[in-house]
């Protein structure tokens, strides 16, 4: 009989020799992720909204699918070695809350306000909410929890810091994600104070914040998780991709505060410290680095 121990000792290694090659595409890649995806995004997104791209390119499902996909992968790439059944377990039951809570929103107008989706983003579930609803929405909270983590240090020991500062800035996220989502046509309110956004709606996400953060904060061990962030410089530009995309189409459309609430997670990103002109610069092509360190 063959030793357990001889036999996932290959595994280990390849599984390490994959998740390194990985993390070299990513960060070969990184400003083309980080920065070109999502510029482009909100000028495609933005040119369809104002009808100057045709069909069939126009709010195109598989070309938003393709992009959020890339944008995503560092996230995910950085946190794959963190992934073990328990945070399959967890995140599992994260996602079929995902789809529950949206269904409901959709079906009854609550907890975020009547609603509905305007445009397509890809096969639906049941017809009503898109099936890549959790691509959309969980790495938004785990975006926000990461960074509230790295941000606060120490004081994230204490879940009473940690749980409300992370629920805040999910529905910051919100308040930056909706009104451009709303301006570009996305999704529409019956109406709203905030961009054409209502007040019910953060309340909602309030509440499915909540429970979202809680379900990651049991989904990892923390300590692990943050040994995780620090080692890796690029698990959180996912949240600059997010920031560069919805930013710059709230600075377009004049939803003044919402770019502002863009511009605090800037300031956040920079408080981690790993978002200097140096690493800013070798992210950049060979052929534009120059032009960047002058």
């Amino acid at each position: 009989m063959a030793d357990g121990g001889t036999e996932a000792a290959p595994n280990r290694a390849g599984r390490e020799r994959i998740q390194r090659r990985l993390e070299a595409l990513v960060l070969e890649n990184r400003f083309t992720i980080a920065v070109i995806f999502p510029l482009v995004g909100a000028i495609s997104l933005v040119g369809s909204a104002e009808g100057v791209i045709p069909e069939p390119l126009a709010y195109n499902p598989l070309l938003i699918l393709f992009g959020t996909l890339v944008m995503r992968s560092p996230l995910v790439v950085g946190l794959l070695p963190r992934i073990g059944w328990r945070a399959l377990g967890w995140l599992g039951l994260l996602t079929a809350y995902t789809y529950g809570v949206e269904l409901l929103g959709v079906r009854t107008g609550w907890p975020y306000g009547d609603f509905e989706y305007a445009i397509s983003l890809g096969p639906m579930l049941f017809g009503e909410i898109p099936l890549a609803l959790p691509l959309f929405f969980v790495p938004l909270v785990l975006n926000a929890y990461l960074l509230t983590v790295l941000v606060f240090g120490q004081r994230a020991a204490n879940p009473l810091v940690r749980l409300p500062a992370a629920v805040a800035a999910v529905v910051a996220v919100d308040l930056v994600l909706d009104p451009a989502a709303v301006s570009i046509g996305f999704w529409a309110f019956e109406a709203g104070v905030y961009y054409g956004v209502p007040l019910s709606n953060y309340v909602g996400w309030l509440l499915s914040g909540t429970v979202a953060v809680i379900l990651i904060d049991l989904a990892f061990d923390r300590e692990a998780l943050l040994e995780r962030v620090r080692e890796c410089p690029f698990i959180l530009d996912d949240l600059v991709s997010f920031v560069l995309l919805w930013g710059s189409i709230n600075l377009l459309y004049g939803n003044w505060i919402a770019a502002a609430v863009a511009g605090v997670f800037c300031l956040g990103l920079l408080r981690t410290g790993r978002y200097d002109r140096t690493m800013i610069a070798n992210a950049v092509p060979k052929g534009l680095r120059s032009r960047v360190l002058e």
